[in-house]
């Protein structure tokens, strides 16, 4: 994912609407991808472009170019599009912190599914060379996962999660993703699947669609890719968090580095519990949410959860700059 021009200026830092015990940071997953994202920072931000620099060296690959100038059927490819998507999250950060003149410090940061290694960088545990190298070889072994297990993903709106669970029970499904009350994303091979939206319908789903996905993800059908996963995960440094991030599978704040490392070690293959996490941290005093990265994915799962947030995103140069000011 992820012509050179002046810099921004360095500004004092500034207090109050980053550094509070009521902003979270959240950090966009698969699916948000664009081309051209990030082109405006690596142009104007110095600390945005060292980003996408190092996540190229960190490749061995000049994966910025697929970023801005696509072609489109190469950056959606799993392999790019999970690095491309951290890349430009972790631009996003840095050229917010050189325009404030230091680093935000928010009160939890989150990340959906692959948006998790993105918090982890923000966070401190992982070096952005790490994170790049972990995020390439997760897409690799998903995409692997996906040939050996073939399957597929739908949304079903308009059910809740009593009835999802039994749908799933009923056709050997899995439930993957839980992102608002009236959204939730099951999982299976294509012929379980086709059953389960049968019998969403028949519960009084509003919708059963299935999605333009590669395979099934946050599923069972993803044990391979997590085992792989899992010995990376293993010989690689993690330090603590400077900032609680809260897990995916159990909505949890994760405040050591051993307490990552479990929760990455069963990501792939356990449900994401985002509607779980953005409810903790609201109970925990978070009112403002600020979605980092391409895309409003999150903003507008946040949004359906709780309507009485504050919501902002920081995607692109204009967005960095507006904030800061």
């Amino acid at each position: 994912m992820d012509a050179p021009s002046s810099g921004m200026a360095a500004r004092p830092a500034r207090q109050g609407r980053f550094d509070s015990g009521h902003v979270a940071f959240l950090f966009p997953g698969q699916g948000s991808q664009a081309v051209g994202m990030g082109r405006d920072l690596y142009a104007e931000s110095p600390a945005a472009r060292a980003i996408f620099q190092a996540v190229d060296a960190s490749l061995g690959r000049a994966l910025s170019q697929i970023m801005f100038e696509g072609p489109e059927s190469e950056l959606v490819r799993t392999e790019n599009a999970q690095p491309a998507i951290m890349a430009v999250s972790l631009a996003c950060h840095a050229a917010l912190t050189e325009a404030r003149g230091s680093a935000p410090r928010p009160a939890m940061v989150a990340g959906h599914s692959l948006g998790e290694y993105s918090a982890l960088a923000v966070a401190g545990v992982l070096s952005v060379a790490d994170t790049a190298r972990l995020v390439v070889a997760r897409g690799r072994l998903m995409q692997e996962a996906c040939h050996q297990r073939p399957g597929g993903m739908a949304a079903l709106i308009g059910i809740d999660e009593v009835a999802a669970e039994d749908v799933c029970r009923q056709s050997g499904t899995y439930i993957s993703n839980i992102n608002s009350a009236d959204q939730i994303i099951i999982a299976g091979d294509h012929l379980n699947l086709a059953r389960a939206i049968d019998l969403a319908a028949a519960r009084g789903a509003r919708k059963a669609i299935t999605l333009s996905v590669g395979g099934a993800f946050h599923s069972g059908l993803m044990a391979p890719a997590q085992t792989g996963l899992n010995e990376l995960i293993d010989a690689t440094e993690f330090r603590k968090p400077n900032v609680p991030i809260v897990a995916n599978c159990d909505a949890r704040p994760l405040v050591t580095a051993s307490e990552v490392k479990d929760e990455l070690r069963s990501q792939l293959t356990s449900c994401v519990q985002w509607k779980r996490s953005v409810a903790l941290m609201v109970d925990s005093g978070i009112r403002r949410f600020v979605e980092i990265g391409p895309g409003r994915v999150l903003t507008g799962l946040v949004k359906r959860i709780d309507s009485t947030v504050e919501l902002m995103n920081v995607g692109t140069l204009a967005a960095v700059r507006n904030l800061a000011a």
